[in-house]
């Protein structure tokens, strides 16, 4: 199965301390109906490091239940535990999930041999396609091009979520091997596209499903000057999405928007009323229309 186009970083809507999970599986059909091409839980804007592993667990089954085969999901099952990351991941298969996204291992700061025999280990465990997921901001570890073309020779190792924010990696990786790159940064996604990426696992597209999914298709299909028309009128949206810790600003405009609990677990903490104001005029500019908030 091919990943490709835009494919969602689903967060994790939470109700007096629990997964809601009513509201989780609503959220995966409304992504469906609204073009999203892929739906990825339990990653960092799902809040995977804050739910216990049986709730995890529970976040991936239901996602799979409710997109009813009809678009692929692709399961957060990465740890900084290497037999972590192969317990998240066989849950994942039996599951019925259709890959699985593994961030490069956090904390322990693994040298690059070490993250290569790390997925490597996986790969071999579990026979599911893996997607690595490159976010040094938040691990502290960066895979670096020519271990990610070393890791794409194995065969269920298909593709990659950069995050790193340097066009300068993307390049190198699509220099050296033909893996699929997913843009990793919703506002990097247009230029990413143009290096080769084949799409985006994106945070505004919690808010904005189909403008980001109709972004990404007009420049496949070669209109150029929408897909920038598009990107423009985002880019001020995805820099919002950031004001904070992600995902404490887009829950919130999921709230505003009335698709969502803004309910967080520590040690985030709700958005403040100065970036909330900020928040608020970006999603007014955008054309939406928020309820409530700060005056």
């Amino acid at each position: 199965m091919k990943f490709h186009g835009s494919l969602v970083a689903l967060v994790t809507p939470f109700k007096n301390g629990k997964v809601d999970e009513k509201t989780l599986a609503k959220l995966v059909r409304h992504h469906i109906q609204a073009g999203t091409d892929g739906i990825v839980p339990v990653g960092t804007t799902g809040e995977s490091p804050t739910l216990s592993h049986k709730e995890h667990e529970r976040v991936i089954e239901i996602a799979v239940e409710a997109a009813h085969h009809e678009v692929p999901v692709i399961a957060g099952t990465g740890s900084n535990s290497t037999e972590e990351a192969i317990s998240l991941t066989k849950f994942a298969k039996r599951s019925g999930a259709d890959g699985a996204l593994m961030v490069t291992p956090y904390y322990n700061r693994p040298t690059q041999e070490g993250l290569f025999r790390h997925y490597e280990t996986v790969a071999k465990k579990v026979d599911i396609p893996i997607m690595l997921y490159n976010v040094p901001s938040r691990t502290g570890t960066t895979l670096l091009p020519e271990t990610v073309a070393r890791l794409s020779k194995i065969p269920n190792i298909v593709g990659i979520k950069e995050a790193t924010g340097n066009m300068d990696q993307a390049s190198h990786i699509l220099s050296l091997c033909d893996i699929t790159v997913l843009s990793g940064d919703d506002s990097l996604t247009l230029p990413l596209l143009a290096l080769g990426a084949k799409g985006v696992i994106s945070v505004i597209a919690n808010v904005l499903p189909g403008d980001v999914s109709a972004m990404v298709d007009a420049f496949f299909a070669g209109n150029l000057q929408k897909a920038r028309n598009l990107h423009m009128k985002l880019f001020p949206l995805c820099r919002a999405m950031f004001i904070e810790t992600n995902p404490i600003p887009v829950k919130r405009a999921m709230k505003l928007l009335g698709l969502c609990s803004d309910e967080l677990r520590l040690p985030l903490s709700p958005l403040s009323a100065d970036h909330e104001k900020a928040l608020i005029a970006a999603l007014k500019a955008y054309g939406l229309k928020p309820r409530g908030g700060v005056s």
